[in-house]
């Protein structure tokens, strides 16, 4: 790991749990040693690794019955399971007043906005990776700071688009449903060429699961990628496909459209008659696509890469074992954060939050 990139930093040893790979890969670039507790069986949340990624020497297993015993800086919970319940069980009572953080991947479930997260420490920090999450999320008076996404780039990875289709990631699709958009997956493929890809995608009559390292450069052969989701984060794939190049069209719905500029990167709207009549223009108009696709790769460069992800978990960790929480600058309400971000985007400049 790049150790100067700590500048004067302690190195951390950081508890955490294995909850989204591709997200753990990111996280792991992080210039500190995470340890990730397993069980047998692999039950959710403790299924260790795996070989799916070039994981590094910094990140490493550790059996869950072992934790309790040894030193940590602080803990990064990653689901309500592990932060309600599993905690108690793992960690010793020293261990349970050490800093944290608690990485929320979703936006608020079941309501929209009368939802109060769970999180609660006294030396902790809740970490969201949109500024719709946070602004939707009541985290009542917990500090709250925003990651958004970063991407290790996929080395070797050119937009090819020659394949006449659009590509759907999704995990899942058919047993999450609506909130995914798989009724509007299914309505847009009998209007346009579409393929799905992801876990059990089989299920929707799609390709199958793609392994994890070799998704960027299997979309990238494609005219476009379609995000058909009405409710959940900013999706890693999309961004992958950004970085590859492919241009994407989707519904306007939480983060995406502060992210995708209509006719620049991209198409985002409520109206699925517009979405398809996008796709039908990409797939006629082979140049436009391929000019949407390096705008969307440059804007995801600047604003996913993963040496600003870095930096900015690095300044969380910082604030947490510095107990420097309260009152710490960069730690905005989620309502400041949001309004910097649609404001930056109607004056066509980037946010500094």
């Amino acid at each position: 790991m790049d150790e100067p990139r700590l500048r004067g930093r302690r190195r951390l040893r950081i508890l955490t749990w294995h909850v989204h790979g591709n997200y753990l890969y990111a996280l792991s670039q992080v210039p500190h040693d995470f340890v990730v507790p397993t069980r047998p069986g692999d039950p959710p949340g403790y299924a260790g690794l795996g070989r799916g990624f070039p994981w590094g020497a910094n990140i490493s297993e550790m059996p869950a019955q072992r934790v309790r015993d040894e030193a940590f800086d602080c803990v990064l919970f990653q689901s309500r399971a592990a932060f309600e319940r599993d905690r108690h069980e793992l960690l010793a009572p020293a261990q349970l007043a050490l800093p944290c953080a608690y990485l929320e991947h979703n936006p608020p479930e079941p309501h929209p906005t009368g939802t109060r997260h769970v999180f609660r420490h006294d030396r902790g920090v809740l970490v969201h990776v949109t500024h719709y999450n946070a602004l939707m999320w009541d985290a009542g008076d917990t500090p709250v700071r925003v990651v958004e996404h970063g991407v290790v780039p996929a080395p070797g990875v050119a937009y090819d688009g020659s394949l006449a289709r659009g590509i759907v990631v999704a995990n899942h699709l058919a047993r999450r449903g609506r909130r995914i958009g798989a009724d509007l997956f299914a309505w847009a493929r009998e209007r346009v060429p579409l393929d799905l890809i992801g876990m059990d995608a089989g299920a929707l009559g799609g390709l199958g699961e793609i392994p994890n390292m070799d998704v960027p450069a299997f979309v990238a052969r494609y005219r476009f990628f379609f995000s058909p989701v009405r409710y959940a984060s900013l999706g890693l794939s999309a961004i992958e496909a950004m970085l590859a190049g492919v241009p994407v069209v989707g519904v306007a719905a939480t983060e995406l459209p502060a992210v995708i500029r209509n006719g620049v990167d991209g198409y985002v709207d409520t109206r699925p008659q517009r979405l398809v009549d996008c796709m039908r223009q990409l797939l006629a108009d082979p140049a436009l696509a391929r000019q949407w696709g390096e705008a969307a790769r440059r804007m995801a460069r600047q604003r996913f890469g993963i040496g600003r992800f870095v930096e900015d978990w690095l300044d969380v960790f910082s604030l947490l074992v510095e107990d420097r929480l309260s009152g710490a600058p960069g730690l905005p309400d989620p309502g400041r954060a949001a309004r910097a971000c649609a404001a930056s985007r109607a004056c066509g400049r980037r946010a500094v939050s």
